[in-house]
């Protein structure tokens, strides 16, 4: 005895009338006509909002390819005049590179100018205006090989404050230029307690601590 899903396959399915196909005819002309009203009256009523998101999308689109162009461009430039002013030794040059390049890059091209004609307002200038921790605290520590002699060990100590964090990558040599400073004045209590907190220190660089024994 078959079964009623196999009764059910053997159903023909039933053909239309003309009228029913009309019927349906009918019904999707009225339903595209409806829904075209609707996508009609949508675009009419919010048609501004619509030209404003559109033109919107294509500025920022057009905004950012040419952005990204130009940071590029901009990149290679500062890479070329880098380059030149290396090779030609031109410490003006790059000084007139770090006002025009940004971060890091501004940074080591002043320090570099500096290297080159040893123009003391050029480290200072790094040491009060770099845009990086790292060449900020290099900056102080050869404006104290600069002008440590004419400082007192308070001022030499507070110049270097700013330095004195394990954030800093000179720590440990701050604190060794400040305690060497206060032995040369006189001053071996306080010169001898830093040497000692940079001797028991675990995470001090082998030669700060050895320096730092040394001058004990």
């Amino acid at each position: 005895m078959a079964s009623i899903l196999e009764r059910n396959k053997n159903v023909k399915p039933k053909k239309k009338t003309q009228e029913e196909y009309a019927e349906d005819a009918l019904y999707r002309e009225v339903w595209e006509e409806v829904n075209n009203e609707k996508t009609q009256a949508f675009i009419k009523k919010y048609s501004k909002h619509l030209i404003a998101g559109a033109l919107a999308i294509l500025i920022i689109a057009t905004a950012i390819q040419i952005g990204v162009q130009t940071h590029r461009n901009n990149k290679i430039a500062i890479a070329t005049n880098y380059e030149n002013a290396i090779e030609n030794v031109d410490a003006n040059a790059l000084a007139a590179m770090s006002e025009n390049a940004s971060g890091a890059t501004a940074d080591l091209a002043l320090f570099q100018a500096y290297l080159l004609d040893n123009d003391t307002a050029k480290i200072e200038k790094l040491a009060n205006e770099g845009n990086t921790r790292d060449f900020r605290d290099l900056a102080k520590i050869h404006v104290i090989g600069i002008k440590g002699d004419d400082m007192t060990a308070e001022e030499v100590e507070k110049y270097l404050e700013s330095l004195n964090t394990d954030k800093s990558p000179f720590y440990y040599t701050s604190r060794l230029l400040v305690a060497k400073k206060y032995l040369s004045a006189g001053n071996s209590d306080k010169g001898n307690k830093i040497l000692d907190e940079i001797i028991n220190d675990k995470d001090a660089p082998a030669v700060i601590s050895a320096n730092a024994q040394a001058l004990k």
